[in-house]
């Protein structure tokens, strides 16, 4: 299983909020910070087919432009499989 890739945006609310869930049900994450990068921001872009964060990557899965009740719900999901 790879490592989720959280794309975000500096001083994002929602980025800070889906941080914080993932931290307190201790699910590790690599954190990318796409307004500092172009080249990141492309990679969100492809794989989300838009520049909205928080966008969550995991195993080919994608959550885009999330709150906490639908990662809630995305990783109950993973959880089921």
């Amino acid at each position: 299983m790879e490592t989720p890739i959280l794309y975000v945006k500096r001083g994002c609310p929602y980025c800070k909020a889906a941080k914080d869930y993932l931290d307190q049900h201790q699910i590790s994450y690599q954190e990318i910070e796409v307004l500092s990068d172009p080249a990141e921001m492309e990679k969100l872009k492809e794989a989300s087919g838009q520049t909205k964060t928080p966008t969550l990557v995991w195993d080919g899965e994608v959550l885009a432009n999330f709150g906490t009740d639908e990662l809630e719900n995305f990783l109950a999901q993973r959880a089921g499989k």
